[in-house]
């Protein structure tokens, strides 16, 4: 792990987390809500808010440097230069294959991923904003962050709105608010961006879809035969969602495959 802090990736890191505590310090300093209540003597709603703050950080580092499901064993064994290339048949469960980057047989629904150079079981994406793949290990535990993030950014917005005091002119006033302003504007927009994240996730999980599936469905080779509406391992709403969030296994893919998908003509 803490090799994996020092990689590409540490001053992201390293920025994603000033940040935090930099918008974090206006809201306590200025004269928002929290300040307003630390000098009344009530400490629980500051409290909270710093805990709450804690634990995006702490959720952020756990999901950035965990292994996200990298495929580690070549279960098929060594082939041939030729083998490499192609597909290989496994009926009834359509091609699966080498990878051309680690020469190891993918399990279905891996990607290679470029940025970390590995393969990733049940690929979603590569997130640059925590320089890890989201896959099959770490991809619930990515949801969970983005919640605890935005429940973080819905209240520091609320806090900052709390401290915009009027003032005589224009110029005093940007003087009077200028860093809660700036502090405001990074909010909101983060506020935004994650929304819109969160909601994307929850829908794709509760079809059992992935981002990378869903985006490149017309390249995949399992998915090639299916409608555009179809997809062979959904199992309806609350099985979707249960086996996402319950379920700490290592699903085999093929098998759920073999049981849903469409026969070919």
């Amino acid at each position: 792990m803490v090799q994996n802090l020092f990689r590409s990736g540490f001053l992201v890191r390293l920025g994603h987390t000033v940040l935090t505590w930099v918008v974090t310090l206006v809201l306590f300093l200025h004269n928002t809500d929290l300040r307003r209540c630390e000098e009344r003597g009530e400490l629980l709603a500051p409290a909270l808010f710093f805990l709450l703050v804690l634990l995006s950080v702490l959720l952020y580092f756990a999901v950035s440097l965990m292994d996200p499901g990298f495929v580690l064993t070549d279960t098929a064994g060594q082939g041939s230069p030729e083998e490499t290339e192609s597909m290989i048949p496994q009926p009834p469960t359509p091609r699966l294959r080498r990878c051309g980057y680690c020469l190891l047989q993918q399990p279905m629904r891996a990607k290679h991923c470029q940025t970390c150079k590995r393969c990733v079981r049940r690929f979603d994406h590569h997130c640059p904003w925590i320089e890890n793949c989201v896959g099959e290990r770490n991809h619930r535990w990515f949801i969970v962050y983005l919640l605890v993030q935005l429940l973080v950014l819905l209240w520091a917005l609320r806090i900052a709105l709390s401290g915009v005091s009027p003032a005589a002119t224009w110029e005093l006033w940007l003087r009077a608010n200028g860093l809660l302003l700036a502090a405001l504007a990074l909010v909101g927009v983060f506020s935004g961006v994650v929304l819109l994240l969160l909601g994307s996730h929850v829908y794709l999980v509760s079809t059992n879809c992935t981002t990378w599936e869903f985006m490149s469905r017309h390249r995949i080779s399992y998915l090639k035969n299916c409608g555009d509406e179809e997809n062979p391992f959904d199992r309806g709403l609350f099985c979707n969602l249960w086996d996402f969030f319950c379920v700490c296994r290592t699903v085999m893919w093929e098998q759920v495959y073999q049981k849903h998908a469409p026969n070919p003509a």
